[in-house]
């Protein structure tokens, strides 16, 4: 298309549609996008390259590693270490400015970081947990984050220290709760805010706003130590807190897409809705009610109450930006299942009912939203989840298979009369 539109400058010009000086506006503009995405392209074949590298090297030395003498095994164990700084301290003195060059360089010193440490402790038979090496591994790539401004890295880190979670707070035994998580957590966070300052639209940093949710969600279940129960209590607050946190300003100008925060708490909220509509949940909640002591005491409780108020925080900053008439029913489900949870020490009947109650309306919030804003991704999602409520009532009903095969053909014509409905509309608009 670029091509088409610089060869027909000349006539352009030459009919009078636009002068010189436009023509030669437009001849920048094209010239820079090819500029960036030449150095997009270079960045993408610098860092798979110097992945390929790294893992190669390794997979040889693995093949060979037994007929090696132990010498020979500690200089192929340091030599891709030392060849990783010898580059990272050339691209530093001469590359800085150039973004390929860094996320390559920092890409393959923090794999040279684990492949050292990992075959040193071979070769000298050091005892230790997979959690230790991750925690070793991550604290010494840290510094390439910040010294070569690598955001490949910081993926390798945030990768890392959800394993190093993962492993010490559901893998190895015994479990613990890997508070150190949360600190190493922490130290990457100015990279991804300077990130967001400099490069609010990069794939980097889009990548960013859905790695860092991921992580907590997947790492927040290790706190599940002592009692379980307040655990989804724990998770409601995240996903409200996550929801919230998409709802910020900062996000309002960015397609959907990019905003990993909102998505992921709107969708984990639904899914924890959906687990809870069964009544195994209430039982268990109702006959472990005269435990409330040792609830207080136990870790899983203070996490849900830091996480409700933060969560209850940012609901405060979504309101004073968009007032209080503005505020939709996914931005308070927090606070509506904490009730719901309290309710279920007394009437646990109640509390499934109402859970039950709460998808459905939530799903026709949704079918509404998006008939209003023509959206027909947020429209299929009310109805989806509407589908799913029925899915788990297909289950755990005594229904007949009539009846609830009947639901299925009503769904599925809403399905189709509202998705036509909607782009016969945008068709009478264009």
């Amino acid at each position: 298309m670029s091509k088409a539109i610089l060869k027909a400058l000349p006539e352009l010009i030459e009919t009078g549609i636009i002068n010189e000086s436009q023509a030669q506006s437009i001849r920048q503009h094209y010239a820079q996008k090819q500029d960036q995405s030449g150095n997009r392209i270079l960045l993408i074949f610098g860092i798979l390259g110097a992945l390929l590298i790294g893992l190669g090297i390794i997979l040889i030395i693995a093949h060979n590693w037994d007929q090696l003498s132990r010498p020979v095994k500690i200089v192929f164990a340091f030599l891709p270490l030392l060849i990783g700084q010898v580059v990272s301290f050339y691209v530093l003195l001469k590359k800085t400015d150039q973004k390929a060059w860094r996320e390559a360089a920092a890409t393959f010193l923090f794999l040279a970081f684990g492949a050292c440490i990992s075959m040193i402790s071979q070769i000298y038979n050091i005892p230790g947990r997979v959690s230790d090496l991750l925690l070793v591994w991550m604290l010494l790539g840290l510094p390439l984050v910040y010294l070569l401004r690598s955001s490949v890295a910081s993926f390798i880190y945030l990768f890392g220290i959800t394993y190093y979670g993962c492993q010490l707070g559901y893998v190895e035994y015994p479990t613990q709760i890997p508070y150190l998580y949360w600190l190493m957590l922490l130290l990457i966070l100015p990279h991804y805010y300077f990130l967001n300052k400099k490069s609010p639209r990069s794939n980097f940093t889009i990548f960013h706003h859905w790695i860092i949710p991921l992580s907590l969600i997947i790492t927040l279940g290790t706190f599940g130590q002592q009692e379980e129960l307040l655990m989804f209590l724990a998770y409601f607050s995240l996903f409200g807190w996550l929801y919230l946190t998409g709802r910020l300003t900062y996000f309002d100008e960015q397609p959907l897409r990019n905003n990993g925060f909102l998505v992921l708490g709107s969708l984990g909220s639904v899914i924890l809705l959906l687990m809870l509509s069964f009544d195994f949940f209430w039982e268990e909640l109702y006959l472990q009610r005269l435990d409330q002591a040792s609830w207080m005491a136990s870790p899983e409780f203070w996490v849900a109450g830091l996480l409700t108020l933060l969560a209850i925080v940012f609901l405060y900053l979504v309101a004073r930006k968009s007032g209080l008439d503005k505020i939709a029913l996914m931005e308070v489900l927090f606070l509506i299942f904490l009730f719901i949870f309290v309710t279920g020490f007394f009437a646990p009947g109640q509390s499934l009912l109402l859970v039950n109650i709460l998808l459905f309306v939530l799903g026709i919030f949704y079918i509404r939203k998006g008939i209003r804003q023509d959206h027909l991704g947020i429209l299929n999602y009310g109805l989806l989840i509407i589908t799913a409520l029925i899915i788990c009532r297909f289950f755990d009903t005594k229904w007949s298979f009539i009846l609830r095969g009947s639901l299925f053909v009503l769904v599925g014509i809403g399905f189709f009369i509202a998705n036509y409905q909607m782009l016969r509309k945008r068709k009478t608009n264009a």
